[in-house]
Parts: structure tokens; sequence; C-alpha cells
């Protein structure tokens, strides 16, 4: 990539190439981020080119891709006078065909550590996060909004059960929206690592609760199988020992019960990861955080794949370099695409 950049986003568009935007790194000179500028890997050639730059640079953002193929990205982190205590409000749409990010409706609550999901009706649902919501300083957030690509708006809507952040969302075959753990409370007594998990109904607006995670957990991964179950794989919580440790275990959800049920253990605990569904129904997990096999922590380059039809994990070919806060894109050959991250000591710019 041109830039160096970890905590970005990485979006396949409709002609295949891959939008990279924002985050966070240092340009080798005497700029760090946020980045607000944004660039295209086309694998047809291999190449990188530079596109649209975004109105804002910024970092744990989301982007989601809509129903005619441009890219909304909203919220994430930056510490000036453009957000307030770090959370922005603000979203952004890219028009691949021009290049260009305009400016759209601001979230009622600037967030970060949030996530989006663009649901079956073709509207982005964002939950929860780490944000300002209406007090005087940063609050976890149990408040979610919907954007209408139609008006450029965003709508509050009914708050999760649960405040959370760094939480996964999966839109499931029903068209629901499962919310998955996270760190948060339940306004109540209880903060920590959740394992509470919610559905959200788009023809009812309604939020509901289902059945519990084994283990609760936050920057952990969710993927939705082809058999219509939900796999998680690792993360980081406390054992009430420690003040935290990578897990190495994964749940599968299954949406027509409403039950967790354990898996195979990967090998390496991990977190800050990546998780891709391959064409053949298998998960790919690359990188992260978290202890290797001769027991020493740090940032991995290790990968595993996972098989439904076993439940097994197994250890397969590593990355070339250790690296984690990066992004892995299933492109339309069916290769998977690693840009950028953060490997303990610089950002990244590599890819591969």
């Amino acid at each position: 990539m041109n830039n160096e950049r970890c905590l970005h986003t990485a979006s396949v568009l409709i002609s295949g190439k891959v939008l990279v935007a924002g985050g966070y790194g240092y340009d080798g000179y005497s700029d760090w981020g946020p980045w607000n500028s944004s660039e295209l890997y086309d694998p047809a050639t291999g190449m990188w080119t530079r596109t649209g730059n975004m109105t804002l640079g910024r970092y744990y953002h989301t982007a989601s891709i809509l129903a005619n193929g441009k890219v909304l990205v909203v919220g994430g982190y930056r510490s000036d006078e453009y957000s307030y205590l770090g959370s922005l409000n603000s979203s952004e749409l890219y028009d691949p065909a021009t290049g260009i990010w305009t400016r759209m409706g601001n979230l009622a609550v600037g967030r970060y550590f949030h996530r989006a999901s663009v649901l079956t009706n073709g509207k982005v649902l964002v939950t929860g996060g780490y944000g300002f919501d209406g007090h005087n300083y940063l609050d976890i957030l149990n408040s979610s909004e919907l954007y209408d690509p139609t008006t450029g708006i965003w709508t509050k809507i009914g708050n999760m059960h649960f405040r959370r952040y760094c939480h996964t969302a999966s839109v499931l075959a029903n068209g629901k929206v499962l919310v998955i753990s996270g760190y948060g409370s339940d306004d109540y007594s209880y903060w920590g690592y959740l394992n509470s998990t919610e559905l959200y109904d788009p023809t009812t607006g309604i939020w509901t609760r289902t059945g519990n995670i084994n283990v609760g957990r936050q920057y952990h991964t969710a993927s939705v199988l082809t058999n219509g179950k939900v796999l998680v794989a690792g993360g980081y919580f406390s054992d009430g020992y420690s003040y935290w440790k990578p897990v190495n275990s994964s749940e599968l959800y299954d949406p027509m019960t409403g039950i967790w049920t354990k898996t195979g253990n990967m090998t390496d605990g991990r977190y800050y990861h990546t998780a891709s569904v391959l064409a053949n129904g298998k998960v790919l997990v690359a990188g992260g955080y978290g202890y290797s096999g001769s027991n020493s922590f740090g940032i991995l380059n290790s990968s595993e794949l996972y098989d439904p039809s076993t439940g097994i994990w197994t250890m397969t070919s590593s990355m070339n370099t250790a690296r984690s806060e990066h992004t892995a894109s299933v492109l339309t050959n069916g290769k998977i695409l690693v840009t950028g991250g953060y490997n303990g000591t610089d950002y990244i710019k590599s890819v591969e």
C-alpha cells in the first residue's frame, strides 16, 4: 500500500477491487495518522492506486458496502476539534464511479468500537461502541441507529439490552442481526466481559435476548457459515485470576435453537485477528495478538483453518509477516487479501 496503516477498513467493491480507507500509522517522515487517505487494490494487476480522500481521518470506524455499490464509512476515533472526546458522529459515502467521498448525515451519537451491519432491506444498522451519549464523558453505549440510503438520514431506534463495545454483529439468513459478547454492562451492577447475546429484528425494530455464549470475550471474530450457524473464535477475557488472556476457544450459535455449543479449540489463542469464510465453507483465521506454540506472547503470523464438517481446527501456512489490527478480504477469485496492521514495532504497509 502507499501508506502504513492499522485499524483501517477494507471493502471488496462490485468491480472486484478492494477499497482501503482510514486507519492509523506513520508516513516515515513527520506525519502520524489518523489517515483520511484511501486507496484501491486491483487483483487483476496486483497494483495499488490512490483514490479520493475522506473529509476526516479516522480509525476504529466501520465501512459497509451498500446495495448501490457505494461504501458508507461511519464514526471512528480522532483526537482534535472535529470530534467530541475522540468519538466521531460523522459518516461519509464513497462512490466507486467517481472516486469521491461525500459527507452524509451525522449519527445522533458519536461512537467508535461500534459495529455496522447491512440489513436485507438495504439499511445499515449501527450498534453500541464507545462514545458520547449526553454526558460530559465517554461511556459504553447500548444505543443503535439506522441509516437509510434513500435519504442519507440516521434514525435512533431501540436500545440493546446491554451496553457493549468490541462486540460482533452478524446478519443471519433470516435477516435478523445477532450481536455477540464484547465488554460492557447490564446497567445495574455488572461490568465486564459479556456472555450475553441479542437479536435485532428489522421487521419489528425490537431487540430480544437469546442464548448466552459460554465464554464472554471481546476482540473476537464471528463468521456466518454456509449452514447458517455462526462461529465465534478467539478474543480475550479475564478468568478471574489474571487480568486478561487470549482465548483459543470457539463456539457455534444455532439460529434454529438459539443455543451456543462449544466446538474445537484453536492451537493459538488470539485476539485482534481476522476470520474469513472461504469458498469451500471452511474458515481461515490469521494473525492477531496471542500465545504461539512456544507459549511466548506476541503478535502472530500463524493461521488456522476450521472445518465445519468436523469441528476441528488445523494449522495452515503462516503469513510472511506477523500482524494484528489488519484486514482480510475474500476476493472474487477466492483468494484472501491481507492488508496492513501492526507488527509490535512498526505500522505495516505490506500486503499478502
